[in-house]
């Protein structure tokens, strides 16, 4: 019998994103979709960004309120079928006509109000699912309102941690202000002296996964844990590590239109794409291997590597090309290093999607160093694009890139253990030997394009939970 599940998440491409959790809630459903085994729709906040040309795609399908505490707040749901998905959009001007999708005060009241109204929503329509699949913590209190209210008889619940960091913190008022439920259930969300919502959905699922194995692993440790590693160590038997996918047909160095010159397995075309942006980025156009860090400016992401050793690594015949915002502690270094170092480093402070995709195709190499990694989908990307990633191995970066090895020439980047910026330099300096030695190189290069990070195997580990 085809199960009927519900995504309830904060962002999707191609409506909303702000980080990797949209291209999951972007692409997943589609896979799913695809095997015919189970029917995957997609709940949503109706932000203020979405484009007209969604809009118009829009119908309306009810209106009622929902119980935030004492106030009853508008509650419009509107759906779309688009690209063989189907949509549905929670519409409230008051918590979601903004100019962005989260970093307010009232963040934690928004998304409480979003779970109430998916709740209320499977009451009063006609869409009933059998498992209701919540994902980061603007869906946990939907996963445990689900458990506590049961919409729908025997309804069952997933909650997958996208990023353990992100936890939705609450004064203890909030469960009497918000959630409409009985004082008996406050132990449920309660945590080291304050509501926590990801708690909450860790305590109520029925099953619990996150992104990638090494991570579920990992935060089962304090070290990684965020101060919920009890909690997880207590669901452990219910936690599965699960590797994000990527959507291939979207990222293919084949097809992508962002891209000058497609290429498959020829070096000579992606080294064509590499001479054209050096062009563009006035670089000096040359054989230098070219090295790229897209990111967001965040410690997370291991830019304090960095930025201890970018300098001097950058002494040699290397050109950096650097896309991404956030800190202004890293905006600000890596923009004096262009200005410094205008023949070797380019940097862009925003973000593009079709330059960054650029950037990907014309990189020989891609650095992502980071201090934890849920999964991680830039590597994934980098790959698709033939740029050898340079990581640490922490979370998916080391569930997915396979450290090279020269004797047997096997993997597909290269590697450190430590958070440590002199071993991330060691890899650097290896990745020239790598880079002028035409055999070595080659091989890397070919090893990478066999690898399959498409969503075909996660998916069914998916199905199978389900």
């Amino acid at each position: 019998m085809m199960k009927k599940v519900l995504f309830v998440a904060s962002e999707c491409t191609p409506f909303f994103k702000s980080g990797g959790l949209a291209d999951v809630i972007g692409s997943l459903p589609q896979y799913l979709n695809d095997t015919d085994d189970c029917e995957v729709r997609v709940i949503l906040p109706l932000y203020s960004q979405l484009k007209s040309e969604y809009r118009a795609l829009l119908s309306e399908v009810m209106i009622y309120h929902t119980e935030v505490g004492w106030r009853q707040q508008y509650t419009g749901i509107f759906e779309m079928i688009y690209e063989g998905t189907h949509y549905y959009f929670v519409d409230n001007e008051q918590y979601f006509k903004r100019d962005n999708l989260y970093g307010y005060e009232d963040d934690g009241e928004r998304f409480v109000y979003f779970s109430n109204a998916v709740i209320e929503f499977i009451y009063r329509g006609d869409y009933k699912p059998d498992v209701l699949h919540g994902h980061d913590w603007q869906a946990a209190a939907a996963v445990a309102i689900a458990k506590i209210k049961q919409p729908v008889p025997g309804i069952r619940t997933i909650f997958t941690i996208h990023n353990i960091l992100y936890q939705g913190w609450m004064e203890h008022a909030a469960f009497g202000q918000l959630f409409n439920l009985d004082m008996v259930h406050f132990s449920g969300f309660e945590w080291d002296g304050m509501l926590n919502l990801m708690k909450a959905a860790l305590f109520h699922a029925d099953k619990i996964t996150t992104v990638s194995p090494t991570y579920a692993e990992e935060i089962r440790t304090p070290y990684y844990g965020e101060g919920l590693e009890p909690m997880l160590n207590y669901r452990s038997g219910d936690l599965l590590g699960i590797i994000n996918g990527i959507d291939v047909n979207d990222y293919n160095s084949m097809k992508d239109d962002s891209i000058e010159v497609p290429f498959k397995t020829s070096i000579p075309k992606k080294r064509q794409n590499k001479k054209r942006l050096q062009k563009e980025l006035g670089l000096p156009v040359s054989d230098a291997p070219m090295f790229s860090i897209i990111t967001r400016m965040v410690e997370q992401k291991g830019l304090h590597l960095i930025t201890r050793i970018l300098e001097e690594f950058i002494q040699q015949d290397v050109q950096v090309v650097i896309l991404g915002n956030g800190l202004y502690e890293f905006e600000s270094y890596f923009s004096y290093l262009a200005a410094k170092y205008p023949g070797k480093v380019y940097t862009y402070i925003g973000f593009s999607e079709s330059f960054s995709r650029k950037i990907y195709a014309s990189s020989d190499f891609f650095i992502m160093p980071s201090l934890f990694e849920p999964c991680g989908l830039s590597q994934l990307i980098a790959l698709q694009y033939k740029a050898i990633p340079i990581v640490r191995e922490t979370g998916g970066l080391k569930d997915t890139v396979m450290p090279f090895n020269l004797y047997t020439g096997k993997g597909t980047g290269l590697t450190f253990a430590n958070y440590n910026a002199h071993e991330l330099l060691d890899r650097l300096n290896d990745s020239l030997v790598i880079f002028n030695d035409p055999t070595l190189y080659r091989t890397m290069f070919m090893n990478i394009t066999k690898v399959n990070h498409s969503w075909s195997q996660s998916a069914h580990q998916y199905l199978d939970i389900y």
